[in-house]
């Protein structure tokens, strides 16, 4: 897979903010879309504290390498995808989540059956869908045109 362009790509749908916020779900968050724990340095500091960019991209970084890794989790032959679905499976878990993209199960069987129309169906079945609708359709679309359906 590109890492490079998922990186770009991520960066484009989460933004980056080189200072602690809280992100839509009231959590405190820096960077490009890094939820803060309490194994980071930033824990407990207060909103609108600054981060460096080294540290934003240091975060950014190991968080891509985990999305990955949870991709695999979830789909264990994830490197046998298209690259275009790779690359959509691993924003979404990047957003989501494991635990929440991993009970995306019918999405889960169309992709496993490479039914790239069915998945992009799936993904807008969805609670994350109505929450996120622009970015959503976007990945849905992408996932859609993978068969050219």
């Amino acid at each position: 897979m590109e890492i490079d362009k998922l990186r770009l790509e991520i960066e484009a749908d989460e933004g980056k903010i080189n200072r602690i916020y809280k992100c839509s779900l009231d959590h405190e968050t820096f960077g490009i879309g890094h939820l803060i724990t309490q194994d980071d340095p930033e824990y407990g500091q207060p909103i609108g504290t600054e981060v460096s960019s080294t540290r934003v991209h240091e975060a950014f970084e190991h968080d891509v390498a985990v999305v990955i890794n949870d991709c695999i989790k979830i789909y264990p032959n994830f490197y046998d995808f298209p690259e275009e679905a790779q690359r959509i499976i691993a924003n979404m878990c990047f957003q989501l989540g494991r635990p929440r993209l991993s009970a995306f199960s019918n999405m889960r069987d169309a992709v496993l059956n490479s039914n790239w129309l069915e998945a992009s169906v799936q993904m807008l079945d969805s609670r994350w869908a109505k929450q996120t609708p622009n970015r959503a359709n976007r990945l849905a679309d992408r996932m859609r045109a993978i068969d050219g359906s």
